[in-house]
């Protein structure tokens, strides 16, 4: 069920990415006034041409780690979700620096500056790869010892400490959310993340390669993490202040080699290469106990019928114009620096 969140204004930085562009349109569906703050680092301004023209949505072009960007784009709001940033490994190794200055420092500034903006709410949204190595025949939950494998989940974890410090001491209601890996449709698609390369490569007749079939990752739909931060939103604060909830479905965990079959049952005469000795040894599946037990948050979407799906819109001819490296469809080089 859909939140009424019609007496919020939520500033959304990071609002035109493959989530933000989803959760925006959810904000907006549940009655709140939405603002989006994002630099479009990948000239991915089209992911939001579906909402300019909404009477309670405003877009600001602007970079998080300026000051006085910020402090426009939050004065007003009642609440802040974080979901800009370099998200994943590879960009962060390709721009290691301006990582550090996106996911860390800027993030912390952010975080400092909302009280005395009278911000209500901040919600950052994490990633349980920050569990990195965990042994997969056991579930790591919000408790388990973080083991990052990569900078990306070391600058989120700086944040996380410093929101979770800091939330006795600050009248802004912190909430982390350590998020599966996201797949989906999204006006800002993805084809660089395991469930939609594995999928749409496949579908399109090219040859699949696959490193460390057997490692483990949960996954989650895009449509689901955006349920989520509405859920946490519309949360009691006794119940989400300084907490970390990891958001995903214990079913919803597959190794590479599962997705590769998930897909073969719509695919024939595919051809997949499995190779071992890659460069990310992140091997780990999530307890999601929490969040359901707690704010009653349940997944409703499931890789299965998505691969399907993806399938049939790749023959259809949709998404034929997908190339290795676009900006518009991945996130490993950015298509300016700011």
């Amino acid at each position: 069920m859909t939140p009424d969140l019609s007496d919020r204004t939520v500033l959304v930085v990071g609002g035109a990415g493959y989530v933000g562009s989803v959760l925006s349109a959810r904000l907006l569906d549940a009655g709140a006034r939405v603002r989006v703050l994002d630099q479009l680092i990948y000239d991915n301004g089209f992911a939001l041409h579906h909402l300019l023209d909404h009477p309670r949505f405003g877009f600001s072009r602007g970079d998080l780690r300026n000051r006085a960007s910020v402090t426009a784009a939050a004065t007003g709001t009642t609440d802040v979700v974080l979901l800009a940033a370099l998200v994943g490994d590879p960009v962060c190794r390709r721009y290691p620096e301006l990582a550090e200055q996106v996911n860390h420092e800027a993030a912390v500034q952010l975080h400092d500056m909302l009280a005395g903006l009278g911000v209500r709410r901040f919600v950052f949204t994490s990633t349980c790869s920050n569990y990195g190595i965990h042994d997969p025949s056991s579930f790591a939950d919000e408790t388990s010892e973080l083991n990052p494998q990569s900078l990306y989940a070391e600058t989120k974890i700086a944040v996380e400490e410093h929101v979770l410090a800091g939330a006795s001491r600050t009248t802004t209601v912190g909430t982390v959310l350590r998020v599966a890996t996201a797949y989906g449709l999204s006006p800002r698609a993805r084809f660089d993340l395991t469930v939609s390369q594995f999928t749409r490569d496949l579908a399109a007749g090219e040859e699949l390669v696959v490193y460390d079939a057997d490692t483990w990752r949960p996954y989650c739909h895009v449509q689901d993490l955006s349920s989520a931060v509405l859920t946490v939103l519309d949360a009691p604060p006794e119940l989400v202040r300084g907490e970390v909830f990891n958001v995903g479905d214990a079913d919803q965990q597959f190794t590479k080699r599962m997705l590769v079959d998930e897909a073969l049952k719509h695919v024939d005469g595919a051809r997949v290469v499995y190779r071992e000795g890659d460069t990310d040894p992140r091997n780990y599946r999530v307890a999601f106990d929490k969040i359901a037990t707690v704010l009653g948050y349940r997944s409703r979407h499931c890789v299965q019928d998505y691969v399907g799906d993806l399938v049939s819109a790749v023959r259809a001819g949709i998404f034929t114009d997908v190339r290795p490296g676009d900006p518009r469809y991945g996130n490993h080089v950015v298509a300016h620096l700011c």
